[in-house]
Formats: C-alpha cells, sequence, structure tokens
C-alpha cells in the first residue's frame, strides 16, 4: 500500500531498484505550453555536486557511477495520460560512496519569460516505485500553495547509517535552474 506523504514527512526506502516519477498537468486556459522539468542533484557530505556528471537531468541522463538515468524531456507534460511525465530510475547500489543525498528538483523552463508559475500547474507530484514489480511505495503532491514558485524541491533520498530514506520537501523557489546550479555545483557546466 502506497503511502501518501505531507512535507517533511520520511520513509525508509529498504530497496536497491526504484524509479522517482514526476507528473503534471498545465491548467486550462493559462497560455503557452508548460515544460517543467526534472533534475537530481547528488550531493556530498558538504552539500554540493563533487562533478558536473552528477547533476542529472535532460541534458545529462546518466549519472557517472551509472546509478540514475533520466527518461529525457517531456516538453509538454503530455508523455502520459494521467501517469508519469519524466522518469529518473536508481539504484542505490551503485551511488558513488561520496554521494549521501539526492535532490529532486522540477523547475519551469524559461518560466520567467513565459510569465508561468507552479501556481498554474495542476496535479503535480513525485512519487517513488519499486522497479522489481511497478508497486507504488510513496507518493508527494504539491498542494495549491506555490503561486509564484517557478522552482520546487519536491523531494531528497539521503543516506543515514548506511541506509536511504526519502523526504517530501516541498521548496518552493522564485528561481529558475541556474540558481540551483550555482547553489549546488561551483564548477564550470559545459553545454
Amino acid at each position: 500500500m502506497a503511502i501518501n506523504l505531507q512535507k517533511g514527512q520520511k520513509i525508509d526506502i529498504g530497496l536497491s531498484n526504484i524509479s522517482v516519477g514526476l507528473g503534471w498537468n498545465p491548467n486550462e486556459g493559462t497560455g503557452g505550453a508548460f515544460d517543467l522539468d526534472a533534475s537530481a542533484f547528488m550531493i556530498d557530505a558538504n552539500r554540493l555536486i563533487p562533478l558536473e556528471g552528477y547533476f542529472v537531468f535532460y541534458g545529462n541522463t546518466t549519472s557517472p557511477d551509472e546509478a540514475l538515468h533520466h527518461s529525457g524531456d517531456d516538453p509538454t507534460g503530455g508523455n502520459s495520460a494521467g501517469g508519469d511525465d519524466e522518469i529518473i530510475k536508481i539504484d542505490l547500489s551503485k551511488v558513488n560512496r561520496d554521494i549521501k543525498e539526492i535532490l529532486f528538483v522540477v523547475t519551469i523552463h524559461e518560466a520567467t519569460g513565459r510569465r508561468q508559475n507552479f501556481g498554474q500547474v495542476r496535479d503535480s507530484y513525485i512519487r517513488i516505485v519499486n522497479d522489481a514489480n511497478g508497486e507504488e511505495i510513496a507518493k508527494y503532491e504539491l498542494g495549491e500553495d506555490f503561486s509564484i514558485e517557478t522552482g520546487v524541491e519536491f523531494g531528497r533520498l539521503y543516506s543515514r547509517d548506511g541506509k536511504w530514506r526519502f523526504e517530501a520537501s516541498g521548496i518552493g523557489y522564485k528561481e529558475e535552474l541556474a540558481y540551483f546550479l550555482s547553489k549546488y555545483y561551483k564548477g564550470q557546466i559545459i553545454k
């Protein structure tokens, strides 16, 4: 039975092979298409991405340790009818031992120029699925309280005492992807 998580709630994962799925639907009549992008920031004990490759997104779909695989960009939220639009498959047994946390951030591409925010998006969620049987373990649905935010940290996996746990974060920012890169990566991203 899946757990419906509340903001700040934490659960033990207890599995190695999981998928983190993201889904959303733009509100009708809000103008241009919404392009939400799921990204994973694999950070170390210093709360930084150690190497560029540990920033996993539609432009870098596999982490250097081959623990994370991103499904690629869904520029419309139309990849599925009621299902996940972007998926990050994770093998926790392969995660580099220096990585202590994996943050899942969703941003709206060109949000400022398109005058878009998460208040114009409905049914957005992050969920964890057991890859062995396709069973949903936990789901966190974003509430209505993100009317000006253009980037949201949906959740994070973190390692404590050799075990991986998931926390539903629900932290909103009026920022685009570049903000998160500047916060967690001090090197230069090559495009």
